[in-house]
């Protein structure tokens, strides 16, 4: 009946000249009965469209609408009365046969008695040109009927001209634009200009992120002076942005047909609708029209303790690398985001110490309130006996898929505390960095967390004396990214010694081009020809890189590839690798480098033919016409053959953004000793020191150091084991989006994706007195489950996608050949689908 009410004002509209001159909206006839069908339905797929993969239902009833009031001081001001009757519910597709919920149940057993008889009570509508000015229902029904009603009565706002506009119905606040020809208005609704309160999250980065579309098209059909049919259509689409075979669509359709005319009641009178709606019924209370939030309760489902207890298993340390670990991990918070905190801190009180370290990883990953609070309660800072959980929580932490300021502001918290590990006080630090970079990308930069958090950073390494401490800040800087932290960077770099101008050096290496000044550039290029001070080979190759990266002009270009013969052995041949893999990868730079290799006195065989095993390679692992991922791998060694640094990057790009995947640097020093060879020109008073130190998805990790120092170098080679060091290691929600969309048809639709990750990064060394040599090994195993939750009542479909990831990688420190490293990638993919209703 709602359809034929607004097909007809639609046809008043058109034909005003003839018909109501003055009516601009919807108009019903007096002392008539307008009798119409409706159905409402709604499907999801996987987004390929194929009928088989759907699943969904149809409501269906006839309508019966009538005009019970009309102001006397104009047509455009009426009283409409909608009543649904003969309401049923079907499957839309019956190819699901035995799994179809549908199968052998009336209407009033799905729907339930009371609720059929909520939807076929009538609702008042009260429209003043067209527009809905109030909607009259009774009080206390179930909130899912009320919208259902919304969403049919929302169909009578409708106007007869073309035109942009504003209008509030079931969906919010949407701008609309119609366009109306001869027997047919046609109303296009922008769902993404809507202005409705709906719960919902997203991961800020575009490459871990969702790209979702929505259109919603009302069609109005109409014929002899009325309204006759209305088709209104509206499509919500959402795919995963680096993995696009993981997609979704939900479809919602609205049908109604004017059937038949009959007599109705006579108008009320009176000037004053108040008086006509308490006449009708006094119990009718004006309500909103935009569409409601209600919560389902779930009758039969298993309470949070009963839910772990059912999983815990597939959390073992032993089954962490199978996809039900991580399957049960992503179902396991969903849950975690509906308890209390009780719940969760007597789950936390009761678990051995096995299991307590992934249960941590779920509880962090939760993010919400009371999740945060119990965790809080439950660990204890200045223990040194629950450190492994205190390293899992702040991890956890940095990789927080949608980190709000309480979080930010409990570390800070934490952080002006006391602690009974010096390792969990500079993780605090360097995770607090990570979370000010991911609430600045959220618009969240002028929060006073974010403001407290940017003054520890940046006050904290301007005042840090201790070496520890100005590589904890740096670290913390080097998450955050601030501008404001550039002049510290520039002047650490170029007047720090060893590690500390290296780590200052990386740390602007991760800015943007934007950030990375004239000022920026010429103090690069100082350093990188040492034109004020000796610099460390690792800090002058980060210095050039940074250069080259950033849009070098031509005589930066060049002067870099006339040094090429003038430099040390090794660092000739690496800056004559990096050279040509700019060259073979065409990176931005390659223009330019082009340019000036025209000139013989930069480009001849005397400066290409230099020898040596350090070497830079990148290439591709895979390349779409709308994504890329790369990988690349530069070694550089010290003039008598000994490994000074390996750095192995992996890149995802999603068309120009980028994600740093992994990265995995290997730094060595003071190693001459061993083999009895001479240090380097300005190496000669570095401290012995091997690390490690890896960035995990756009995250610093706290480095790992193999040792430090001449005495703990000979004590590591006299009883060190080959016993791998953690580097990271836990179970991570790196995709994470939920959206709870407010369906024109009165019907509520989710769309959840969620992607975790269980990882494993250990470091090794093994030391050879007899050979004279130190290997090396990075192990990196990962296992990745991607799921897709759409859902609108009961139903939904689910993709899921696991795949295995396992590198490997061998640096001796004493190698003359610069073919020394194997880099292993292992997919294992396996993929399972369902859905039912």
């Amino acid at each position: 009946m709602i359809l034929l009410a607004v097909l007809f004002l639609c046809f008043i509209s058109s034909y005003s000249a003839s018909v109501k001159g003055h009516t601009t909206g919807l108009s019903l006839n007096n002392d008539r009965l307008y009798k119409l069908t409706y159905s409402t339905e709604v499907f999801l797929d996987r987004g390929k469209g194929n009928l088989q993969d759907s699943v969904g239902y149809r409501i269906s009833s006839n309508v019966d609408v009538a005009l019970l009031w009309r102001s006397p001081d104009g047509d455009d001001n009426q009283l409409i009365q909608i009543t649904m009757k003969d309401v049923n519910l079907e499957n839309v597709n019956q190819q699901r046969g035995e799994k179809s919920i549908f199968k052998g149940k009336k209407s009033s057993q799905i729907i339930r008695k009371e609720n059929l008889e909520a939807m076929q009570r009538p609702v008042l509508l009260h429209l003043i040109h067209g527009k809905i000015k109030e909607f009259y229902s009774y009080q206390n029904e179930p909130a899912a009927i009320e919208n259902l009603k919304r969403g049919l009565a929302s169909l009578f706002q409708m106007q007869l001209s073309s035109g942009t506009t504003n209008e509030v119905d079931i969906s919010g606040d949407c701008k609309v634009t119609y366009q109306a020809h001869q027997d047919k208005v046609t109303k296009i609704k922008a769902l993404d200009s809507c202005k409705i309160e709906r719960a919902g999250f997203t991961t800020p980065h575009q490459v871990l992120g969702v790209t979702s579309k929505a259109t919603s098209v009302t069609t109005y059909k109409i014929e002899d002076s009325f309204v006759v049919a209305v088709l209104s259509e509206e499509i919500r689409a959402l795919r995963l942005n680096f993995l696009q075979s993981i997609a979704g669509k939900i479809v919602s359709r609205q049908k109604l047909e004017l059937k038949t005319t009959e007599a109705s009641v006579r108008l009320k009178p009176g000037k004053q609708v108040a008086a006509i709606i308490k006449a009708v019924d006094s119990k009718y209370t004006a309500i909103p029209i935009v569409g409601q939030v209600f919560q389902s309760k779930c009758k039969g489902c298993p309470s949070l303790s009963e839910h772990w207890q059912s999983i815990r298993k597939h959390l073992q340390p032993d089954n962490l690398s199978k996809a039900e670990a991580v399957r049960s991990f992503l179902a396991f918070i969903k849950h975690l985001r509906t308890a209390k905190k009780e719940e969760i801190l007597q789950i936390l009180k009761a678990e051995n110490k096995e299991v307590l370290p992934q249960l941590v990883d779920a509880v962090t990953s939760a993010q919400t309130p009371d999740s945060l609070d119990a965790i809080l309660d439950f660990l204890d800072f200045k223990s040194t006996e629950s450190v492994i959980l205190q390293e899992r929580f702040l991890y956890a932490c940095a990789f927080a898929s949608h980190p709000d300021e309480e979080l930010l502001r409990a570390l800070i918290s934490k952080f002006k505390g006391s602690f009974g590990s010096n390792d969990i006080r500079e993780s605090v630090m360097i995770i607090i960095g990570a979370l000010v970079r991911k609430l600045c990308q959220n618009q969240g930069c002028k929060l006073k967390g974010v403001i407290e958090a940017k003054k520890l950073i940046l006050g904290g390494l301007e005042k840090a004396e201790k070496k520890e401490d100005i590589v904890m800040y740096l670290l913390a800087l080097k998450n955050a990214r601030l501008p404001e932290g550039i002049p510290l960077l520039l002047k650490y770099t170029e007047t720090g010694e060893g590690p500390i101008s290296h780590l200052a050096a990386t740390t602007l290496q991760r800015y943007d081009v934007p950030f990375i000044t004239d000022e920026v550039k010429k103090t690069m290029n100082r350093i990188y020809h040492q034109n004020r001070k000796i610099h460390e080979k690792t800090v002058r190759t980060t210095a050039a890189a940074i250069i080259l990266k950033n849009n070098p002009s031509y005589m930066e270009v060049k002067n870099i590839l006339l040094s090429i013969g003038e430099l040390p052995k090794e660092m000739n041949k690496y800056m004559l690798s990096i050279v040509q893999d700019i060259l073979r990868f065409e990176t931005p730079a390659s223009k330019m480098v082009r340019q000036v290799l025209k000139e013989m006195v930069a480009h001849n065989y005397d400066r290409f033919s230099k020898s040596g095993s350090s070497s830079a390679y990148t290439g591709y692992v895979e390349r779409t016409s709308h994504s890329a991922s790369t990988y690349s791998l530069d070694i550089l060694y010290s003039g008598s053959g000994i490994l000074r640094r390996s750095n192995l990057n992996i890149f995802q790009y999603i068309e120009k953004t980028p994600l740093h995947g992994i990265q995995v640097v290997i730094e060595a020093q003071g190693l001459e000793a061993l083999i009895a060879a001479t240090p380097d020109e300005g190496e000669e008073n570095l401290d012995s020191y091997a690390g490690l130190s890896a960035l995990l998805f756009d995250v610093q990790l706290r480095p790992v150091t193999f040792f430090n120092g001449y005495s703990d170098l000979m004590s590591k080679m006299l009883s060190a084991s080959s016993d791998p060091m953690s580097v990271v290691k836990g179970l991570l929600l790196l995709i994470d989006h939920s959206q709870e969309l407010q369906l024109q048809s009165g019907l509520k639709a989710n769309m959840d994706v969620q992607g975790g990750l269980a990882i494993d990064i250990t470091g090794a060394m093994e030391f050879s007195l007899w050979y004279r040599e130190s290997k090396t090994r990075v192990k990196n195993r990962q296992f990745e489950t991607k799921y897709e939750r759409l859902s609108t009542g009961r139903g939904y479909i689910s993709r899921k996608r696991k795949e295995s990831l396992i590198g490997g990688c061998e640096f001796p420190l004493h190698q003359e050949n610069s073919d020394m490293c194997k880099v292993v990638f292992a997919p294992q993919p396996e993929s399972s689908s369902s859905g039912w209703f």
